[in-house]
């Protein structure tokens, strides 16, 4: 058979290919104790930044991931650290902390301290640990997509086995740097997670306003990359989807996993979210809340009201201690603006 006519052959085999439908994780109650502890981490480490910001300890801007816990915990919980990667936008800190990333060197790295995860320099917005596999919190909107293949074909050439898990939202999805991601992705096969948090609303404009196809799922489907909608506020549904994802992109390369949640704050610290109502985030708070799932899914394993109260309390102690550190620890020298900088002679 001529390389063409085989070429064609496999496209067409290929075409018909689809990842089995995601079933829901089933935790045992340790399994789902640690989600919740991950998911109130994130969810105190959070508020505790908001306030922070408001006292001005934390300049520039800030992007909080309130409401979209369980995406982050469901996803990473079922990654290797160390083997496979992560790489994500600005809205980070939540995906720094479902690494296991100590929440003493985030905070301080919000505050722009040399204790900090990039020594201070990076901010809310940059945080990088090559330790962990986590490279970064990207500022340029969609930037991070063609970034996170170029991390896949890494593991793909060197065979080690990972998979670039790549973050970026409903607005980020129609970026043009997307599709040429997505097209190379596909053309060599490359073990990437396309993750779309799908939050509604972008920056600050509803999807049904921002986009002509707003099942981003399906976004794939012109390169012949599968997708799958999940329900982004239930870590279990989460889980599962993460399980699935990562088997099929080792065995058949990318995948697009639409994760439908919702953020309970504005984009940023300084956005008042004036194009929603307080009545539809009341109404996600009060009966799609991540966390609150989460509890009563422990109630139904015997886990009482107390024991809950009594994690909640460890979990703000953390966090008070994290900032107590991030305040006192000292600001980078000046000399650091010179540091980690690639100077190249010609």
């Amino acid at each position: 058979m001529a390389r063409s006519d085989k070429a064609k052959t496999d496209t067409k085999a290929d075409a018909g290919k689809r990842p089995p439908e995601p079933q829901r994780f089933k935790a045992d109650k340790d399994q789902l104790l640690d989600f919740y502890k991950e998911m109130l981490l994130i969810r105190r480490f959070e508020e505790r930044a908001g306030q922070l910001y408001g006292l001005g300890l934390i300049g520039g801007f800030c992007h909080l991931y309130i409401g979209q816990e369980a995406v982050a915990v469901g996803l990473q919980s079922a990654m290797t650290v160390g083997k496979d990667s992560v790489i994500t936008g600005y809205r980070d800190h939540g995906h720094m902390l479902a690494y296991g990333i100590d929440p003493k060197v985030i905070m301080a790295e919000l505050t722009g301290r040399e204790a900090g995860i990039s020594k201070g320099k990076g901010g809310s917005m940059h945080m990088f640990s090559v330790e962990h596999g986590f490279y970064g919190g990207h500022g340029i909107v969609g930037a991070q997509v063609p970034l996170g293949s170029g991390l896949a074909f890494a593991h793909k050439y060197r065979g080690d086995g990972g998979v670039c898990l790549a973050y970026f939202g409903d607005g980020a999805a129609n970026q043009g740097q997307v599709y040429e991601a997505f097209n190379m992705a596909k053309l060599w096969n490359l073990p990437v997670i396309y993750a779309i948090e799908n939050n509604q609303y972008a920056m600050g404009t509803s999807v049904a306003r921002s986009a002509s196809e707003p099942d981003f799922y399906k976004r794939g489907e012109s390169f012949r990359i599968p997708g799958i909608r999940v329900d982004g506020m239930d870590v279990l549904a989460v889980r599962g989807a993460a399980e699935m994802a990562l088997d099929w992109a080792r065995e058949n390369g990318p995948i697009i996993l639409e994760l439908m949640t919702y953020r309970y704050r504005g984009h940023s610290m300084s956005d008042p979210a004036k194009y929603r109502t307080r009545e539809e985030v009341q109404d996600v708070r009060s009966h799609r809340d991540p966390i609150e799932h989460a509890a009563k899914e422990l109630e139904k394993l015997g886990v009482g009201e107390d024991e809950l109260k009594a994690i909640d309390k460890e979990i703000k102690q953390i966090i008070v201690d994290a900032a107590k550190f991030a305040e006192d620890a000292p600001e980078p020298d000046p000399s650091e603006l010179f540091t980690d900088v690639l100077v190249e002679s010609y």
